[in-house]
């Protein structure tokens, strides 16, 4: 009997039923498919990599040679630059205002407005849902908005570069997607112990969806991080622009930005060249999001195919 159990036992075991696992043979395709993504990651990585070691490196070690690979010098003169210019900290202050303060505003606008949208007994949901996604395809042109924006007293006010672009539609439509997915039995067992709309947002749906969360908020930060073309449209007052638009400045008019610079006889006279100042200048500007970005990877992993696939 005992050995008729341990017989049935064996038969039923996975490793018996489907037998040693066998090692999975690389073959040329994987090869292929191995190289291209190395090659594209060194395509990827290698500018960036060029241009941190251009912005520690001086002209002399430059013009040696035309792609720089193999760092020489280590100068930290353009950054000592920028840490003591008064015009780029304005401009990295207006851009961490912005980041911070529209990230936020964003999140808000579009995590309440996802939960509702995503309210099948919402009264004109599918006409309030309609209206949403004519946004994404039509504006009413670059005048009208200009006007708009004058009409509503937001030139040279930092909260042009926050209001119009609260809510991202496609973002949006992301959250609802995964809003839909989650059991209503969350909610109903909630409003059961007495907690209204608001406490159930808060308190349920909104720790069970942090990893769609943290990835819309990175896609938020980054795109309010890199926000330049609101600056340069509606910012007539130099010290209110932010530090993409004067990057952008810097790199397009070198010698425009150094005429209005209080310090440009002091940077003409010393070592310093447009080269490594504008190299120094792209890492500042983009190291806080790189920085950050480790910090949400996981979430990111999670959340990055989240309300794609219905489970």
């Amino acid at each position: 009997m005992e050995s008729n159990t341990t017989a049935t036992a064996a038969q039923s075991s996975p490793e018996v039923r489907q037998g040693p696992r066998r090692r999975r043979k690389f073959s040329i395709a994987d090869f292929v498919i191995h190289f291209v993504l190395i090659l594209l990651t060194i395509c990827t990585i290698l500018p960036f990599y060029n241009v941190v070691l251009m912005s520690f490196s001086n002209t002399a070690a430059i013009s040696k040679q035309l792609v720089y690979l193999v760092p020489t010098t280590f100068d930290l003169s353009a950054y000592s630059y920028i840490l003591h210019e008064p015009r780029f900290l304005k401009a990295l202050l207006v851009t961490l205002f912005v980041t911070v303060v529209g990230t936020s505003i964003n999140m808000l606008v579009t995590v309440t407005g996802a939960f509702v949208m995503s309210k099948t007994g919402f009264p004109g949901r599918k006409i309030v849902m309609s209206g949403i996604i004519f946004t994404m395809f039509f504006n009413g042109g670059l005048i009208p908005f200009y006007l708009t924006m004058k009409n509503l007293h937001l030139i040279n006010n930092l909260l042009v570069m926050v209001l119009p672009v609260a809510v991202n539609t496609f973002y949006l439509i992301i959250c609802i997607a995964f809003f839909r997915t989650l059991p209503a039995a969350l909610e109903e067992s909630a409003k059961i112990d007495g907690a209204n709309e608001l406490q159930v947002l808060v308190k349920i749906i909104v720790p069970i969806s942090m990893p769609m969360i943290a990835t819309i908020t990175l896609f938020y930060a980054v795109d309010r991080w890199n926000e330049w073309w609101y600056g340069v449209l509606f910012m007539t007052n130099v010290n209110l622009l932010p530090m993409q638009a004067l990057l952008r400045e810097l790199l397009t008019n070198y010698a425009q930005v150094l005429s209005s610079i209080t310090t440009s006889v002091q940077l003409q006279n010393s070592d310093l060249q447009p080269e490594m100042l504008k190299m120094a200048v792209l890492v500042v500007s983009a190291l806080p999001i790189v920085c950050l970005y480790p910090f949400l990877q996981k979430y990111f992993a999670k959340g990055v195919m989240i309300g794609s696939v219905k489970g």
